[in-house]
C-alpha cells in the first residue's frame, strides 16, 4: 500500500516520525529540519480526514524519563508546524490508549518519548553482555518489545513509517509495530518514500562520473560504506579525520592529529583496493593546523598558534583540523564534470569559522556541480550542518534525514523499517 492510495478519512494513523530534534538549555528548537520534514505526510493524512498519533523518540534516555528529553517541550512547534489550534499529549507512551479512542478526526495526540521504555530499543537493561543472565534477559525482552509494539498498535487503524533516521534499527515502533498491521494498512509516508528514491538514484540508477566524499574522523566507522563504494564511484574523497591515518600508514609525520593505529593496514587496504577497481583516490596533501583547539567550544584556545602544513609534515604540537588550500582545490578540482555525488561527512572541524574552509569548498564545488545537472545526495548531520551554515541547502539534490539509515542502505544492507512494510 502506497501513502497516495490508502483512504484515511475517518481513520486514525500511528506514525513514526524522527522529532528527536536538538533543544537548547530552554527546552527550545534549534533546528526544526526534521520536524518539516514530516510535515507533508502528516499534513496528508489530516487533509484526507484522518486523525493522527504521532510517536518519535527523543535523545538517548536508556529505558529511563528524562524530563529533558521530553517530547511535550515540542508540541507547540509541531502544532505550528501543522498548522492545527492544539496537539494533545499523551504523558506515557505506553498507557494512551484513552487518549486515543477519544481522538476525533482532524485531532492530534503526541506520544511521549518512546525510547523511556527499554522495550522501545528492545535491549536488556542493567544485565552485563556475554553471560547466560544476558541470554536470557534478551529472550524475555523480545516478547516484552512485541507486547509494546502491540500496545501501540492497538491505538490506530493503520501504521505509516517516516522517520528514515530510525529505519536501520529493528525497534518496537518502527519495524516491529508493523506485524500488527495487514498489508492494507501500513505503509511509507512520504518522507521516506523520498529518502529511498534517494538512495535508489545513487546506487542504482549511477549517471557518471560518480563522486563520493567521505568525510569524517575514523576510519573504522566508514570502512564498510568506503570499501562498497569503491566498487560503484569514479572518484572517492578522503578528508577529516581520516586524512591522518592515511598519512600515517605512509609513515607521515601528523604530530598529535586523530589517528587510528589500528587501522593503518586497513587504510593500506583501501588503497589498493581503489588502485584494483580503478577508482580515483583522492586525500589531502596539506592540513590547516592549529596547537589549542577546544573542541567542547568549537574555539581555538588563548594564545594557540595557525598554521598550515603538509599532511604528512605535521610538528608534534600541531594537530590537524581542516584541509589546506591545495587540498581544498584538489577536492573541488575532483568534484567537476561529476553527475552523481554522495557527501558524508565534513572535511574538517567546520563548526569553527577558522576551519570550515574544507567543507566550504567541498560544498560549494557540490553546489556548482548540482547546478550543471548532477544529482547530489547530502547524508550525516554534520554535512547536513554544513549545508545549513554555508547557504547550500538549496543548492544540493537531496538532504536525507538519516545518518546511520543513509550509510547501511548505501553500504547494501536491508533496513528493517523500510522490510517490514516492503516485505
Amino acid at each position: 500500500m502506497t501513502i497516495n492510495d490508502y483512504k484515511f478519512a475517518g481513520k486514525k494513523a500511528i506514525v513514526r516520525v524522527d522529532f528527536n530534534v536538538p533543544l537548547n538549555e530552554n527546552g527550545q528548537i534549534t533546528d526544526d529540519t526534521r520536524i518539516r520534514g514530516a510535515v507533508p505526510t502528516l499534513k496528508h493524512i489530516l487533509e484526507q480526514g484522518g486523525a493522527l498519533i504521532i510517536m518519535s523518540h527523543m535523545g538517548k534516555p536508556k529505558g529511563k524519563v528524562n524530563p529533558k528529553l521530553s517530547l511535550g517541550q515540542i508540541k507547540e512547534a509541531v502544532a505550528k508546524a501543522l498548522g492545527v489550534a492544539e496537539v494533545k499529549f499523551a504523558p506515557d507512551c505506553a498507557k494512551a490508549k484513552e487518549a486515543a479512542d477519544a481522538l476525533q478526526m482532524g485531532e492530534v495526540l503526541l506520544l511521549e518519548n518512546l525510547r523511556y521504555y527499554p522495550e522501545e530499543e528492545g535491549k536488556p537493561v542493567g544485565v552485563e553482555k556475554g553471560t547466560s543472565e544476558y541470554d536470557e534477559a534478551k529472550k524475555a525482552m523480545k516478547e516484552s518489545q512485541k507486547e509494546f509494539a502491540k500496545t501501540l498498535a492497538s491505538y490506530a487503524d493503520c501504521y505509516v513509517m517516516d522517520a528514515f533516521g530510525t529505519a536501520h534499527r529493528k525497534h518496537a515502533s518502527t519495524a516491529v509495530i508493523a506485524d500488527y498491521f495487514d498489508a492494507d494498512n501500513k505503509m511509507l509516508g512520504f518522507l521516506m518514500e523520498k529518502e529511498v528514491q534517494a538512495v535508489d538514484n545513487v546506487l542504482s540508477n549511477i549517471k557518471r562520473p560518480f563522486v563520493a566524499v567521505m568525510g569524517g574522523s575514523k576510519v573504522s566507522s566508514k570502512i564498510g560504506i568506503i570499501e562498497n563504494l569503491l566498487g560503484k564511484v569514479d572518484k572517492l574523497i578522503l578528508c577529516g579525520g581520516m586524512t591522518y591515518t592515511f598519512a600515517k600508514a605512509h609513515g607521515g609525520e601528523i604530530g598529535c592529529s586523530i589517528v587510528e593505529l589500528d587501522k593503518i593496514d586497513v587504510a593500506l587496504g583501501v588503497e589498493e583496493l581503489a588502485k584494483k577497481n580503478g577508482v580515483e583516490l583522492v586525500i589531502g596533501e596539506d592540513s590547516v593546523c592549529c596547537t589549542g583547539y577546544d573542541f567542547s567550544s568549537f574555539a581555538i584556545k588563548p594564545g594557540a598558534k595557525v598554521e598550515v602544513f603538509k599532511s604528512t609534515e605535521i610538528p608534534a604540537e600541531f594537530e590537524g583540523l581542516d584541509a589546506g588550500p591545495i587540498s581544498r582545490e584538489k577536492f573541488a578540482k575532483a568534484l567537476e564534470g561529476a553527475k552523481t555525488i554522495l557527501w558524508n561527512g565534513p572535511a574538517g572541524c567546520f563548526e569553527c569559522d577558522d576551519f570550515c574552509a574544507g567543507s566550504r569548498a567541498v560544498g560549494d564545488a557540490i553546489a556548482k556541480a548540482t547546478a550543471e545537472g548532477a544529482f547530489s545526495l547530502i547524508g550525516g548531520g554534520d554535512s547536513v550542518a554544513c549545508c545549513t551554515k554555508f547557504g547550500l541547502t538549496d543548492k544540493v539534490s537531496y538532504i536525507s534525514t538519516g545518518g546511520g539509515a543513509l550509510l547501511e542502505a548505501i553500504e547494501g544492507k536491508v533496513l528493517p523499517g523500510v522490510a517490514a512494510i516492503k516485505g
